[in-house]
C-alpha cells in the first residue's frame, strides 16, 4: 500500500517540525519544580509552604533567565542577521528576561509570581517571532508553547495558593 504524495509530504513536513526527543523530555523535567513547588504550597505548613513559595519564585527567576541566554544564543549563532531586527536589538532583547527575573525575586510573592508569568508569556510572543523570522527552528514555537502554558498555569496556581 503506497501513501499518495499529499499524505507522504505532509507526513515528512511534520516529521521535519517534531520536537527533538532531548529538547522535549529536557523541557518538561524543567517544568516538574515549577508543578511540585506550586502543588507544595497547597499542602505544606506555613513556615514550609512559605520556603516554597521563595523557591518558586527564585526557580522562576532562574529559568526565565535560562530561556534569555537561549534568545542570546539563536540571535548570536546567526550572521548577518537580514531580519527587522539587528543583532544588537536581539541581544538587547534577550537580557530583558534575566533583568525581569531579578525583579520579580524583589517583589511580594504574590506580585513577583504574577510578574513572572507575564515575562513568560511576553518571552513566548518573542520566541515565536524568532520561529517567524527563521531564526530558531519551526519545532521551537510548539515546544515554547507548550511549556509556556504549563510554566504559566503553576504560577497561576502558586499565586492562588499563596
Amino acid at each position: 500500500m503506497t501513501e499518495n504524495p499529499t499524505t507522504q509530504s505532509a507526513t515528512s513536513e511534520s516529521h521535519r517540525e517534531a520536537i527533538p526527543p532531548a529538547a522535549f523530555w529536557l523541557g518538561w523535567s524543567g517544568v516538574l519544580p515549577f508543578a511540585a513547588l506550586s502543588a507544595a504550597l497547597l499542602v505544606l505548613d506555613e513556615t514550609n509552604a512559605a520556603l516554597a513559595a521563595k523557591a518558586l519564585v527564585i526557580y522562576g527567576a532562574v529559568i526565565l533567565s535560562f530561556m534569555g541566554g537561549a534568545q542570546w544564543g539563536i540571535a548570536i549563532s546567526k550572521r548577518g542577521i537580514s531580519s527587522a531586527l539587528n543583532l544588537g536589538s536581539l541581544l538587547g532583547i534577550s537580557v530583558i528576561p534575566a533583568l525581569a527575573g531579578w525583579v520579580a525575586a524583589l517583589l511580594p510573592l504574590v506580585l513577583s509570581l504574577m510578574v513572572l508569568a507575564s515575562a513568560f508569556l511576553a518571552l513566548l510572543g518573542f520566541d515565536l517571532w524568532t520561529v517567524k523570522a527563521r531564526l530558531a527552528p519551526r519545532w521551537y514555537s510548539n515546544l515554547r508553547k507548550q511549556l509556556t502554558a504549563a510554566v504559566i498555569i503553576c504560577l497561576g496556581a502558586g499565586a492562588i495558593a499563596a
